[in-house]
């Protein structure tokens, strides 16, 4: 078993900089997670303290149920791969893989079978007696993952692999890391700063913001039920639209209310909202939970069009609303509007989040 147990770790840089903060975290046995966030959130400084690259401050580190704190890398039985490659680039491919079996002193016949399975599931044979300067990119990542396969570790460590590529490679290795998990079911944990690997990769997903764990879940947990505004905000591409809002309770009915925009809520989000009564709260609809035209009943706001975005298979639209309100809409490919238009909008009202301004906890949704 490779499970992985964090308690309570802390990492301090002398008395200025509280680094990562009380971070508690059980990863399963062949589980992948992805600890994402903004720069600076700790997220690498807890994948190196996993690793045995920092020292920890405080807290337990445990590995397959072992405490290994004070472990030195080496004998954590942990593989990393890096954002710069980290090859050796005076020796081929093959001697780059047999190196960290070779410092083992593995038999040559027992490097050989391994380098071959690793390249069957990498596609990396005909690479093989090449030097890494002579590989793309992609090559040279897929070179790193198999140095990590051909030393069977207990976990995979991945410290944001995918930044230093393109955006269609960033795609296509996705896949590949996706392809390898299913593969070879190590426990594996990701650091990226990009919320649609973390979404597309992990089982399940840590958020992180200034050294703290905002949230754990799954994919679709974080998506439609943010602990925070921050996760609303971070998770979903484009992001979250906030708009401040009233409360307002007329004749037992609930609406929310801001220049250019008076929504009706539903019967559940109107109960929540109910001691918010004429008070302002913050509400959140991601765009792709707005449509052109009106849906519903209390659902529609009128909105002028500022920048249109087309991405082939759709189309992002930067709209305002009243006075100061920006909200982005996704619409169909297809759609004919231009800068300039108004055009009516409409939300799914069961799909509209609330938080408290001060907390930023959620209130509804």
């Amino acid at each position: 078993m490779a499970a992985i147990s964090l308690s309570k770790l802390n990492k301090h840089y002398g008395s200025l900089f509280h680094a990562v903060k009380d971070v508690d975290l059980e990863i399963a046995d062949k589980e992948f997670v992805a600890l994402v966030g903004p720069s600076g959130c700790g997220k690498s400084t807890t994948l190196r303290m996993i690793a045995g690259l920092e020292d920890i401050s405080s807290g337990d580190i445990r590995i397959g149920g072992k405490l290994v704190n004070h472990l030195p890398p080496r004998d954590r039985d942990v593989a990393m791969v890096f954002q710069n490659y980290a090859l050796y680039q005076h020796m081929s491919v093959y001697d780059n893989l047999a190196f960290g079996l070779r410092n083992k002193r593995v038999a040559e016949a027992e490097i050989k079978v391994a380098i071959g399975r690793a390249a069957d599931i990498l596609g990396l044979h005909e690479l093989l007696q090449r030097k890494p300067k002579q590989l793309s990119g992609g090559q040279q990542q897929r070179v790193a993952l198999g140095r990590c396969i051909v030393r069977n570790p207990q976990v995979f460590l991945f410290d944001e692999p995918l930044s230093n590529l393109d955006a269609k490679l960033r795609a296509r290795m996705r896949i590949e890391i996706k392809r390898l998990h299913a593969q070879i079911p190590t426990t594996s944990v990701f650091v990226t700063h990009d919320q649609i690997e973390a979404m597309t990769l992990g089982d399940r997903v840590v958020i992180m913001r200034d050294g703290r764990v905002q949230q754990i879940g799954t994919p679709l947990a974080v998506y439609e039920k943010p602990a925070n505004k921050f996760v609303a905000g971070f998770i979903g591409a484009p992001a979250m639209n906030f708009v401040d809002v009233t409360v307002r309770r007329q004749a037992g009915a609930t609406t929310v209310e801001t220049s250019g925009i008076e929504l009706s809520v539903t019967p559940a989000c109107a109960r929540a909202l109910e001691p918010h009564d004429g008070r302002q709260v913050v509400m959140g609809v991601r765009p792709e939970h707005l449509a052109l035209g009106e849906a519903a009943p209390g659902s529609g706001f009128d909105a002028r069009v500022e920048v249109v975005e087309q991405l082939g298979s759709e189309i992002l639209l930067e709209t305002r609303v009243g006075s100061d309100a920006l909200t982005v809409a996704r619409v169909p490919a297809e759609t004919k509007v231009a800068p300039g238009d108004q055009v009516r909008l409409s939300a799914q009202l069961g799909r509209l989040h609330f938080f408290d301004p001060a907390t930023e906890l959620p209130i509804a949704g």
